[in-house]
């Protein structure tokens, strides 16, 4: 029998996405931070990774953050997830509230919110994000807001192309330097095993210049991400600053490229640019269920001493990497209020990172 009028499905209206286009570069003279830059476009050239590698090492041991070119992925494709993120943002705030992180449970898939307070400064943290988990068969079941069902196909083949094309390749020059098979790291963040990798749009809200001298007590201080690596791509709008080898902050500076988190933190954009949203878009890679965190046997790390005596014991009890990263987030984000935390840190079965760096 033929379904009735009543039991049609009806058919939901595409979300249009309107092209978004990066603002222009701030004017103001910044103090921009030195990157090392790290060209993909040679890993596969005979001895190719090997250099790398040294080129590596000091942005690694030392700086943290690095600019990523030659990567294969060209702009057209970026600028579309941009736009994708943007229009999720001007989406109704009841399709956005429809799959919410559940921060109780260290959760860290869905959208989160504005809506913590900054201390008892009376100003709201201006902070939206939405995270995707990668394509897996673990995550099916996983809800997506309508835009993202809408454009899904697309979004989880630019997901699998950042892990294929750049963090892949990082994690194996990551292994050279510590002198590990060139496979180690990649194991650990196997993209087809289950763990909390995610690609996240994200925006920064804008505010008066008022508000940002009220909360910026709140950013004086850095933190580190949950994960392994963290890839940002360049949106133009500054703001991120990173915490130099001498102690000192430094801008970074826009790049056609990819970043790597280190300690960092996020301050009041440029007068020219307050009234510009800074727009997003990350990939965070983490470690997962089959990957127990303890220190990684490097020779490179002995040779250094700096592996302890526990570190060598790889029987010792830890827990795996989706363990630690949720009940990092559970401890960060399950708040109404964000303070400082200055002098704390967040312990976790023999992990310990602080939560808040000077």
């Amino acid at each position: 029998m033929a379904p009735s009028a009543m039991e049609e499905e009806i058919p939901i209206k595409k979300t249009t996405i309107k092209p978004w286009i990066r603002p222009a570069p701030t004017n103001e003279k910044l103090d921009w931070a030195p990157l090392v830059e790290i060209d993909l476009s040679r890993f596969d050239e005979s001895g190719g990774k090997e250099e790398l590698a040294k080129q590596l090492y000091d942005a690694v041991t030392r700086v943290g953050f690095w600019v990523v070119v030659g990567h294969g992925l060209d702009d057209e494709r970026i600028l579309r997830q941009f736009s994708i993120g943007n229009a999720f943002f001007k989406e109704n705030i009841e399709e956005k509230r429809s799959f919410e992180c559940n921060f109780a449970e260290g959760e860290y898939f869905g959208y989160r919110e504005n809506s913590r307070w900054i201390g008892d400064t009376g100003v709201k943290d201006n902070i939206e994000m939405l995270n995707i988990p990668k394509a897996i068969p673990e995550w099916d079941d996983v809800p997506k807001h309508r835009i993202i069902h809408q454009n899904y196909d697309e979004i989880s083949s630019f997901h699998r192309d950042l892990f294929d094309k750049v963090v892949r390749k990082l994690f194996v020059l990551i292994a050279i330097i510590l002198e590990l098979p060139e496979d180690h790291l990649v194991q650990a963040h196997a993209y087809d095993k289950r763990s909390d990798d995610h690609l996240r749009y994200m925006v920064y809200n804008t505010r008066t210049q008022e508000e940002w001298d009220r909360t910026q007590a709140y950013t004086k201080g850095g933190h580190t991400d949950f994960g392994s690596l963290t890839l940002l791509f360049s949106q133009n709008v500054a703001g991120l600053q990173i915490r130099a080898p001498d102690g000192e902050w430094k801008y970074v500076k826009p790049v056609e490229g990819l970043l790597k988190s280190t300690i960092h933190r996020v301050v009041t954009p440029p007068r020219d640019q307050i009234h510009i949203p800074r727009l997003g878009l990350l990939y965070f890679c983490r470690p997962g269920d089959n990957t127990v965190m303890r220190t990684v046997p490097s020779p490179l790390l002995e040779s250094l001493g700096l592996l302890t005596e526990e570190d060598k014991n790889q029987s010792n009890p830890a827990p795996t990497g989706t363990e630690y990263v949720r009940a990092r987030v559970r401890d960060v984000h399950h708040k109404t209020v964000i303070d400082r935390q200055e002098n704390t840190s967040f312990e976790f079965k023999g992990l310990k990172v602080p939560n808040y760096y000077q």
